[in-house]
């Protein structure tokens, strides 16, 4: 269940991913930031009256931390984007984002069969193959870009390790108190006028509004995930993302699949196979 779990919480996320960013070329991306975290928070917000569960102090930090994490990995990976070509960024955010996660459930004690290790190996290697665009170049034009990309990787990765110490009966209150700290700190700077928070009507703000509700969709998911399976192997299978917002861009957008990313979405299935014996 939790392999199944974190593999719709990947697909949810992706997406989100790829309506964030539509969004995100007709409006600013703190915009889009703000206002998706802003739909998020009132939809989770609404679930965790209705789900059975009681957080401590402790979840809602945990949760209000990982928050922080995720919404200064998406800052990040948005001025990683703007200045590298996504072809070095994604893989590198991505693949950190998983590596975290996994170094993290190591040292809680968490060993993966021999099955297991070998897919979390190939979903690796997916998750960096399927994010190459272009001609699969993955050399970085600026290394600003990659620096930028290990920080974007890190916060999504503490995102992750912070919802996993999340008490098991906290419900979806973790997810209140992550919304609510990326909320108060990116609504906090559009008050300042720091960042950007106006998003045009029409389709930016529905693909905002739909960008916000998958994205808290696919963090529940994978909060369930990571309550019925190993740290190591919901958040390898969780940060292959990409591969859902790859298909999107190819089914709507007509845009070709790089050689690289087709091995990588074929390499994907048997890696997620083994993960799940």
């Amino acid at each position: 269940m939790a392999v199944l779990l974190a593999l719709c919480s990947a697909t949810t996320y992706g997406v989100g991913d790829f309506l964030g960013g539509m969004a995100a070329k007709r409006a600013a991306a703190s915009a889009v930031l703000l206002w998706s975290h802003v739909v998020g928070l009132g939809l989770v917000l609404a679930t965790a009256t209705v789900v059975t569960g009681t957080a401590t102090t402790r979840d809602l930090v945990l949760g209000a931390l990982g928050g922080l994490g995720g919404a200064l990995g998406v800052g990040l990976l948005y001025q990683a984007l703007s200045i590298g070509p996504m072809s070095a960024v994604a893989p590198v955010t991505a693949l950190l984002a998983a590596a975290v996660p996994v170094a993290a459930g190591y040292i809680q004690g968490e060993r993966p069969g021999a099955a297991a290790l070998v897919g979390m190996a190939g979903a690796l290697a997916a998750i960096v193959l399927v994010s190459a665009e272009g001609g699969g170049s993955m050399r970085p034009s600026d290394p600003r870009a990659v620096v930028l990309a290990l920080g974007a990787g890190l916060g999504f990765g503490l995102f992750f390790v912070a919802l996993s110490y999340t008490g098991d009966d906290s419900g979806l209150w973790p997810l209140v108190g992550a919304r609510g700290a990326s909320v108060t700190v990116v609504g906090a700077l559009a008050l300042s006028r720091r960042v950007d928070a106006m998003v045009p009507p029409g389709h930016p703000r529905l693909l905002t509004a739909g960008a916000g509700a998958l994205d808290v969709a696919a963090n529940v998911l994978y909060l369930l995930a990571i309550r019925e399976g190993l740290l190591s192997v919901v958040s390898v299978l969780s940060s292959l993302y990409p591969a859902s917002t790859v298909v999107l861009a190819w089914v709507i957008l007509r845009e070709r699949f790089a050689p690289l990313q087709r091995v990588g979405l074929v390499l994907a299935i048997p890696a997620a196979a083994l993960m799940a014996l």
